[in-house]
């Protein structure tokens, strides 16, 4: 009985230094935050940029005050026309036309419903974030079997969205200073 009891006190206890991790917030959370306030203290409601380790990837953001946050980086196949959109700073014409034609399958979207960076799942009675890669789209709901993932699957891919996103709001808010 002695070593069960072991047993089972070693695994609380691991997964008590397991609920930390799992607690922490996503990397791209501050930065959403960060972009958010920035845009609010420009007046705007929209922002986009270049990717400079992209050539013809456009990174464009739409910010819906107090609730949203809707990322797009994309291939766009007319580069120059979006070159003179950012050279004259219209943001939102720069987002529209990535969302509306770009390369399909080099878009990456992400739609951050609490401003508040990417959760890999949906805390009670709360929007859950999302994030579309070239067509198949993904809810960071938590019910990964629903969207036929396995668990590691969803959180390797949970992982990936948050890595590009934090990316693309640093170079979004780059081109906002």
């Amino acid at each position: 009985m002695r070593p069960l009891v072991r047993r089972a006190l070693v695994a609380a206890f691991a997964f008590a230094l397991a609920l930390p991790a799992a607690a922490q917030e996503s990397r791209s959370a501050p930065l959403a935050k960060q972009l958010a306030a920035a845009l609010e203290a420009a007046k705007l409601d929209s922002v986009a940029a270049k990717d400079p380790n992209a050539p013809d990837v456009f990174i464009g953001a739409l910010y819906i005050a107090g609730s949203q946050l809707l990322t797009i980086s994309a291939k766009y196949t007319a580069p120059v026309l979006l070159d003179t959109r950012l050279s004259k700073k219209e943001y939102r014409d720069v987002y529209l036309d990535l969302n509306s034609a770009s390369a399909p399958e080099t878009k990456f979207f992400i739609a951050d419903l609490g401003l508040d960076g990417l959760k890999a799942k949906r805390e009670e009675n709360q929007p859950f974030d999302s994030v579309e890669i070239g067509p198949k789209r993904t809810a960071f709901d938590g019910d990964w079997k629903r969207q036929q993932l396995s668990e590691q699957d969803y959180m390797k891919l949970f992982a990936t969205a948050d890595e590009r996103y934090a990316q693309m709001l640093t170079l979004l808010l780059g081109q906002l200073k």
